[in-house]
């Protein structure tokens, strides 16, 4: 399993300041408003309900995964591990959090990460409306 990779894609807006202390997201929405600190990225090419099968059978499991976002030639990496409570049905949007909680949007748990620790020079590509990947990969 730890071969397969599931590629989201989206861009960044003026508005991403990426601060949240505890989560981050990746949204279907065209655009995010300066409250959104946790959107990291908009009109993303999947929310929870699009993972494939064989993600959300090892996130239901409480498998854990590398997350690893790319901008340009930059990259950050950092755990997250999914959890059996994980219902994965959001159509609009994927949460990435450091806490246990869990809601329709959440992809997974107890991260190393959230929006606020993505390095800055990422961040302000982004806010120039950058082109994001981000790549899950179950370990």
């Amino acid at each position: 399993m730890s071969e397969r990779v599931f590629t989201i894609r989206a861009v960044g807006h003026p508005n991403i300041s990426a601060l949240h202390r505890t989560t981050m997201e990746l949204t279907k929405d065209d655009y995010v408003t300066e409250r959104g600190d946790c959107i990291v990225g908009i009109s993303s090419s999947a929310a929870c309900a699009d993972l494939p099968g064989w993600l959300k059978a090892h996130l239901t499991s409480g498998g854990g995964t590398i997350i690893e976002l790319q901008v340009r030639d930059l990259t950050f990496s950092f755990r997250a591990w999914g959890d059996p409570r994980l219902t994965l049905r959001s159509e609009r949007s994927i949460v990435i959090r450091r806490s246990s909680y869990v809601d329709d949007r959440t992809l997974a748990v107890r991260s190393e990460a959230a929006a606020r620790d993505i390095p800055r020079d990422m961040v302000t590509l982004l806010k120039g409306g950058e082109r994001l990947i981000a790549r899950i990969r179950p370990v």
